[in-house]
């Protein structure tokens, strides 16, 4: 789960058991409702300190959240762009590491691969926040599963249908939704699939919650009876060069009215943000089913019950 025996550091939603993400969700509502009316937190337990955001991708929703979450305890955010360190400049991994995590109380950190999340906690003094990589992105499951109980009533039994990629958003969102008893259908085009550790976690999952998930490369099968549609961007960071071949092999792939007659009467339209028009509709994207503009909001209240869980009550889930 960690590389630290006294660190406990959140790298994907699968290294939590289900109380335990069961519970970031229920205090990132907690907090949320605070916040909406107007409370702030009966002290600042991290007042005085110091949160690394170490980002070597940009980012709108997740600088403005973690520098947020930061904020609301009393610590001070750092953003420690690309452009503004030493790292990969002539400074290695382990050396940015070991300084960075000297004077901070943890690392928010947005990059590029896995491995990079992995050195980070092989070698920091202080909690690591995988706010992005190529393989995991939890704190947007946090937001996400924020997003549904704000929504349903009862989320056990669900349906949730991904269509797009297989990619780092799904990879914990699949895992999440189905700790709430979420079934999940997941239609890729030809020739992508979804990664086997995934669905490894997801048949442990089924065993505790009865939760099933089914893997199409049919849009339309994922989207029948659907309470909840979600995509993301077909070409990632650093897959621009791909652009042309890659909407091609989407084709037929866009969340639109025809997508969605299939789905339930009620259904709602998710997305992590940014969004391009191959993705979703503006029909879609801009009615009445759409969340899109709420769950991007959550992603403050995600940071603050993660920097809650992790920092200040040092891994332990309230």
């Amino acid at each position: 789960m960690t590389a630290s025996n006294t660190i406990r550091h959140l790298i994907s939603i699968s290294d939590l058991t289900t109380p335990e993400f069961k519970s970031l969700v229920n205090r990132a509502a907690y907090h949320k409702k605070l916040i909406k009316s107007k409370q702030k937190p009966a002290t600042l337990p991290l007042q005085g300190e110091l949160a690394a955001l170490l980002f070597t991708k940009r980012s709108t929703r997740t600088r403005i959240s973690s520098e947020g979450a930061a904020a609301y305890f009393g610590a001070q955010p750092m953003f420690l762009g690309k452009e503004d360190i030493q790292l990969g400049v002539n400074e290695s991994f382990y050396d940015t590491t070991k300084v960075i995590s000297s004077m901070t109380s943890c690392i928010f950190a947005r990059v590029n691969s896995h491995a990079d999340i992995q050195q980070l906690c092989e070698h920091s003094s202080v909690p690591i926040i995988n706010s992005l990589c190529d393989r995991y992105h939890p704190l947007q499951a946090i937001c996400d599963l924020l997003t549904i109980t704000e929504n349903f009533n009862e989320l056990k039994g669900l349906k949730l249908a991904w269509i797009g990629d297989s990619n780092n958003v799904i990879n914990d969102l699949a895992i999440a939704a189905m700790k709430f008893g979420i079934n999940v259908s997941i239609a890729t085009p030809n020739g992508i699939e979804m990664e086997q550790f995934i669905i490894d976690e997801a048949r442990k999952i089924t065993n505790e919650t009865g939760a099933t998930l089914e893997l199409t490369h049919d849009p339309k099968i994922a989207a029948t009876d659907a309470n909840i549609l979600v995509t993301d961007t077909f070409v990632s960071m650093g897959e621009e060069s791909q652009t042309k071949e890659k909407l091609k092999q989407f084709s037929g792939f866009q969340i639109n009215n025809e997508l969605t007659s299939l789905a339930k009467d009620d259904y709602k339209f998710m997305h992590c943000l940014p969004r391009h028009k191959e993705e979703v509709s503006d029909d879609v994207f801009y009615s009445d089913h759409s969340v899109v503009f709420p769950e991007a909001e959550n992603r403050l209240y995600a940071a603050i019950a993660t920097l809650e869980a992790f920092v200040i009550n040092k891994g332990q889930f309230l």
